[in-house]
């Protein structure tokens, strides 16, 4: 029987199978993953493509025991969000973290909503948008 423990130190080959199997579950998204006290994995494309890998983030996640949504802007990963989340012992300390591309953070929503009369104006031309006789109810 084999057995994969997580620990805060863990090596990269405990995460493989925990890692690969969320790239599944997630459609192939690519994950990374990392004890305390090693560098970790990272998995695209259905492989390991780093097995001494340790972002920045999965760091600071590791430090500060919380979950974070950020934009990286160094690694492999600059430019693009992720969420990372700390693996917690029974005490409640963070041993680890795993993270993934945060899919949902190319869709922001807030910004969108921010930016929203501007669109609105660029893409009507003209204030309001639509116009009263351009409104849907108008044209029942």
């Amino acid at each position: 029987m084999n057995r994969y423990i997580i620990s805060e130190q863990s090596k990269a080959g405990d995460f493989i199978p925990v890692a690969l199997a969320l790239h599944d579950l997630l459609s192939q998204l690519p994950v990374t993953a990392r004890s305390r006290d090693n560098p970790g994995v990272r998995i695209e494309g259905g492989r390991v493509i780093d097995s001494s890998y340790s972002g920045p983030v999965l760091e600071q996640v590791i430090q500060s025991n919380t979950r974070i949504k950020t934009t990286p802007s160094n690694g492999p990963y600059k430019g693009v969000p992720v969420i990372v989340a700390p693996v917690r012992d029974a005490q409640g300390d963070a041993i680890g973290a795993i993270g993934v591309v945060d899919i949902t953070g190319i869709f922001d929503l807030a910004t969108l909503m921010e930016h929203q009369a501007a669109i609105m104006k660029q893409v009507c031309g003209k204030d309001p948008c639509p116009l009263p006789e351009e409104q849907s109810g108008s044209k029942r």
